[in-house]
């Protein structure tokens, strides 16, 4: 496991919009709590994040590319001898 695949979040886990969507508002409003108390440095990397990941889960998303990928990987692991 790479560092990359680390951060990817083109991955299985967020094909239900509701986790896309929770993610999203929990980092945008943990920003502006942040900004609320006065942490500007937080509210920037929080904001900068949940930004991110809204590109991410609803510009960026390809939900059959990420579907045909895991059939792929399941399909490997099957293949493999321990």
């Amino acid at each position: 496991m790479n560092l990359k695949s680390n951060f990817d979040l083109q991955h299985p886990f967020f094909l239900p919009l509701w986790r896309r969507v929770v993610v999203v508002v929990v980092t945008l409003g943990w920003t502006l709590v942040e900004l609320i108390d006065g942490n500007a440095g937080w509210a920037l990397l929080f904001g900068a994040s949940g930004l991110y990941c809204a590109h991410q889960f609803f510009i960026a998303f390809d939900t059959k590319a990420i579907r045909e990928k895991d059939k792929n990987d399941k399909k490997d692991d099957q293949g493999e001898e321990p």
